[in-house]
């Protein structure tokens, strides 16, 4: 057996290899299937949610297996109507998007594109996965306990979710909260690690200025998630002991403040955002210049942007307040620094399309979603604006035009985001090509279908259609927009069936699909340019030695005759 820097030799046995494995590559591999299993249930919940709105009160296909009383010959009552609204935005935000992002991405590709062997905490690498594993069953068990899962919504908004005695919600919403406490220590345990790591173990010449951009993304997001979570696992606790022993640090009657909830949610929630996008956006920024065959532009810029968008998030979180009774004084403040925050993501969005000007473009499947990514995510930004105005907000709250503001800024990063991210580094992963028909197929099928879904939002939103309603058919005023639902759930059912394209393009290139090269897209980063496809353990087979920036590219002959540096034996120029 081999040693290696992290001090642990290549593993024998199945259950070492592939189970309890300490191994980045594995780890990672693990977390994007839990993901992937997740987005199941997620999407479903999805799938039922839109079935209900379109036509409320009739049995919904594939709905028979729900037990009782959670649902009566395939039609959902309003309770479990609700756990599914509950349910949707926890596993999407929190077990889809942290463990695909950083988790699956995160483990995966940091190490290599450093130069390291491992994490430098292997041991605690392999507890964080179980430890989500974890808080994926408690969060699922909570479908089966006496009450039914949390159904207080996915921000768990006080007093509905602070005292059982007067609102019914049982055991689900206890084991919603420790589900999210065990995803939050997963996750620190996760932060520690990559910062460590960074800090710790880069190969020389690999200073911090010459990181690849997607791993500037992802200690950004480590960092940004350690500073903010604290004050929500103090609220987590202080929301226990209200449900549990009687305190009453939410409930009005027993001298509480229910404000205090959202107060501490949303200091940890608007961070939370940048959190699960900012991976997103670095496999965009890793993609760009390969398939472009030119420097990603404003490197530095895109890093200062990011920095000063991070610290910027910790100012914004009361514009999710301005309709709760908020001082008038304390809008103004929140509206301006919520304007300011789109700016830095302005310069990185510009930074992108100045990249893609005069670039010799490859339109592959990575390519495809990447430019679907930047697409999507502009809309989401611009109207982010508009619930950053307090005067405009107050009209939208609590509309679907938030619903779809926060798809339009969410489902770009994760999804498409994700999915670039896989197509582009599945051959690492795997050794196998995916099949780049399908792969082509899946992006137009999922971007058209998405904005049939989220555009007419913006629009029963601005007619007043609120979120969270059981049945649009009791508003009298919202009956003419019930067309509109029809149309958006069919768009959410082709959306949700467009996914079974990529789910057979994924298994099937995994064990049919054409062998991969050990750089097949001639990138230089190291885990292309360095590292065998797929890595062995140990990830390489001599230390590389960095001599230039990742995205420093000699271009002889014509400017878009595009090639990767020079690679030296023993070292790499990256």
């Amino acid at each position: 057996m081999s040693e290696h820097g992290n001090g642990h030799a290549e593993p024998t046995s199945f259950l070492r290899k592939y189970v309890f494995s300490i191994d980045h590559k594995v780890i990672g591999k693990q977390y994007l299937f839990l993901s992937l299993f997740m987005a199941l249930f997620g999407g479903l919940m999805a799938y039922y949610m839109r079935w209900q709105l379109a036509w409320p009160e009739t049995a919904i296909p594939g709905a028979g297996w729900i037990p009782e009383p959670m649902a009566f010959g395939g039609i959902i009552p309003p309770e479990f109507y609700n756990a599914l609204i509950t349910l949707h935005g926890t596993i999407m935000v929190f077990f889809v998007g942290m463990p695909l992002l950083l988790g699956a991405l995160g483990n995966y590709l940091v190490p290599l594109m450093i130069g390291a062997d491992d994490m430098a905490f292997p041991r605690l690498n392999m507890m964080s996965f179980w430890t989500i594993t974890t808080a994926s069953l408690v969060l699922m068990a909570s479908f089966f306990v006496e009450g039914g899962a949390a159904s207080a919504g996915w921000t768990g908004y006080a007093p509905l979710s602070a005292d059982p005695i007067h609102t019914g919600v049982g055991w689900g919403l206890n084991l919603w909260i420790m589900a999210l406490a065990l995803e939050f220590t997963s996750f620190l345990m996760g932060g520690i690690n990559f910062l460590t790591t960074v800090v710790t173990m880069r190969v020389p010449g690999m200073t911090m200025f010459r990181l690849p951009l997607m791993v500037w993304m992802q200690i950004t997001a480590a960092v940004l998630f350690m500073l903010s979570v604290g004050p929500l696992i103090a609220g987590a606790i202080l929301l226990l002991l209200d449900r549990t022993v009687g305190t009453g640090f939410f409930i009005p009657e027993r001298g509480g403040d229910p404000l205090l909830w959202q107060h501490l949610f949303w200091f940890f929630g608007h961070p939370e955002v940048y959190v699960v996008l900012l991976p997103g956006l670095g496999a965009i920024m890793e993609i760009l210049p390969v398939f472009t065959r030119r420097p990603i532009f404003g490197y530095k810029t895109i890093v200062y942007s990011t920095i000063v968008a991070g610290a910027l998030s910790f100012l914004v979180w009361a514009h999710h307040m301005f309709v709760s009774g908020i001082d008038p004084q304390i809008v103004m403040p929140f509206s301006i620094t919520t304007i300011l925050i789109s700016v830095p993501f302005a310069v990185i969005i510009f930074a992108f399309m100045a990249s893609l000007w005069g670039g010799s473009i490859r339109f592959t499947t990575p390519m495809l979603f990447a430019i679907g990514t930047i697409v999507t995510f502009i809309i989401g930004g611009v109207t982010g604006i508009f619930n950053g105005s307090a005067p405009v907000d107050i009209f939208i709250h609590d509309t679907y035009f938030v619903v779809a503001h926060f798809h339009f800024t969410l489902f770009p990063d994760v999804f498409l985001g994700g999915f670039a991210a896989l197509y582009f580094w599945f051959p690492k992963m795997f050794g196998k090509m995916m099949n780049e028909t399908l792969g082509k197929v899946h992006f137009w099928w999922t971007t058209i279908t998405f904005n049939m879904v989220f555009i007419p939002m913006f629009l029963i939103g601005a007619g007043g259609h609120m979120r969270r309603i059981y049945n649009p058919l009791q508003y009298d005023f919202l009956k003419p927009m019930q067309d509109i639902n029809i149309f958006i759930t069919w768009s959410a059912v082709a959306l949700l069936v467009g996914q079974l394209v990529f789910i057979f393009n994924f298994f099937w290139s995994m064990y049919r699909g054409k062998k991969a090269e050990d750089n097949p897209w001639e990138a230089t980063t190291l885990e292309w340019a360095a590292a065998p496809t797929p890595p062995p353990h140990g990830n390489f087979e001599t230390v590389p030695t960095v001599y230039h920036g990742p995205y420093e590219y000699s271009c002889p002959g014509q400017e878009t005759d595009w090639q990767p540096q020079h690679v030296e034996k023993g070292s790499v120029a990256a």
